[in-house]
């Protein structure tokens, strides 16, 4: 059996794509029969594009945010009233610390240990290979995952993007972290042609 299907590929990577990003995400979620909609956002943008987007739908929205201390020690970049407004309307906010980079990046940007990591190898090669916005899918599945926001059984819809906004839109069969390599990619939806 074989499966055709259309990809959308965005001429250049960034938050002008969010809006599509966001229909093009519902559309093949409803088409394929799945619940959830990842969707990462650092300061709620994101969140609220796509949650209006799936206003109407029985899908489910799960946005995962920076861990608080991402930008700036104590403080969480997301909008507090939105977040509040967003929960009330029954969207699942989480936070969490970077699945693919985290304790890792202390050790890679302290001057006295050093180097990359195997961890942080993994996250290169998707940023590089395929796009910034897949290594923040697939991080953002993980966490989700991790914490118990999305079972590991069913595929989700998972959206990433590169600084701001989304641009890659996928198809993922989640895992755990620690058994990151359970995680299937399992479809490409839309993404930016040039990184």
């Amino acid at each position: 059996m074989r499966i055709e299907k259309t990809i959308t590929y965005f001429n250049e990577p960034g938050r002008e794509n969010t809006p599509d990003c966001a229909e093009i995400a519902v559309q093949r979620a409803k088409e394929l029969g799945l619940s959830t909609i990842v969707v990462a956002s650092s300061g709620g943008y994101t969140a609220k594009t796509f949650f209006e987007a799936m206003k109407g739908t029985d899908l489910r929205l799960v946005v995962v945010a920076h861990a608080v201390g991402f930008s700036k020690p104590g403080v969480w970049e997301f909008d507090p009233k939105l977040a509040e407004e967003l929960r009330s309307a029954g969207v699942v906010i989480i936070c969490g610390t970077h699945a693919l980079s985290g304790l890792e990046r202390a050790i890679s940007r302290n001057p006295k240990l050093g180097g990359s990591s195997r961890t942080e190898a993994i996250a290169e090669a998707f940023r590089r290979t395929v796009a910034i916005g897949m290594k923040v899918a697939v991080e953002c599945v993980l966490i989700a995952a991790d914490q118990g926001a999305i079972p590991i059984s069913d595929e989700v819809v998972a959206v990433g993007g590169t600084a701001e906004g989304a641009d890659t839109v996928v198809v993922i069969r989640p895992a755990h972290t620690a058994a990151f390599f359970d995680l299937q990619v399992r479809e490409f939806v839309a993404m930016p042609r040039n990184r």
